[in-house]
C-alpha cells in the first residue's frame, strides 16, 4: 500500500463507522419500550406540537408509585416532553411566546402544576432548572372512564378560537385550554 492511499483508507473507514453508529442509534430509538409520539394540531394559523415518549401502564401503579406526587416529572419517558407553538398563545391567562419548550408536570392528587421550561433539549427531568421556567399553571385532574394503557396527549381544536389539550394515562385525565395571544 502506498502512503498516498493511506489517508483515503482512513477516511473511508471513519465514514463506515459513523454510518453504522448512526444506524444503531436510529434503530435503538425505534425499538424503545416507550415509543416517541407527536400530537399535532392547527389552531387558526398557529401550529401546536407535543412530542413525548409514550410509556405503558403494564400493570404498574402509576400515580403515587412509578410517578410520585409532588415531584417534577418529565411527563413521559426518555427525553423531556416538548411543547411547541409557532405563534404566541395564552394559557391560563398568561402569554407564552412562540417557541419550543420542555413540558414538565408536578402531579398531585387534587391539582397538577404544568411547567413550560426554556431548556427543551434534555433527557428526562434530571437537569430541570426552575430558573428556566417560562410559564407555570395548574389544572385539576379527573378520572378516565376506562384504563388508558399508553400515555397520550390529545389536542382538540375549536376552529381558530381555542384548543383543548388533554393528557391521559392509566385512570387520570388532565386538561387545559390554549387560545391565540391577543
Amino acid at each position: 500500500m502506498t502512503i498516498r492511499k493511506f489517508p483515503f483508507l482512513v477516511l473511508t473507514l471513519f465514514a463506515l463507522l459513523l454510518t453504522v453508529n448512526l444506524q444503531a442509534q436510529k434503530k435503538s430509538k425505534e425499538m424503545r419500550k416507550s415509543p416517541t409520539v407527536s400530537s399535532e394540531a392547527q389552531m387558526g394559523d398557529t401550529d401546536i406540537t407535543i412530542k413525548y415518549g409514550s410509556p405503558a401502564v403494564k400493570g404498574r401503579k402509576i400515580w403515587g408509585g412509578l410517578v410520585p406526587f409532588g415531584k417534577v416529572w418529565r411527563t413521559g419517558a426518555n427525553e423531556a416532553t416538548t411543547f411547541e407553538v409557532t405563534k404566541a398563545v395564552m394559557i391560563d391567562g398568561q402569554e407564552l411566546p412562540a417557541g419550543k419548550y420542555a413540558l414538565f408536570t408536578i402531579p398531585g392528587k387534587q391539582e397538577w402544576t404544568f411547567i413550560l421550561n426554556a431548556d427543551h433539549d434534555q433527557w428526562g427531568a434530571y437537569n430541570y432548572d426552575e430558573d428556566k421556567d417560562v410559564l407555570r399553571f395548574t389544572a385539576k385532574p379527573g378520572k378516565t372512564a376506562n384504563l388508558v394503557e399508553r400515555m397520550a396527549f390529545n389536542i382538540a381544536t375549536k376552529g381558530g378560537a381555542a384548543a383543548a389539550i388533554t393528557f391521559t394515562w392509566e385512570n387520570v385525565a388532565v386538561s387545559f385550554k390554549v387560545t391565540p395571544a391577543e
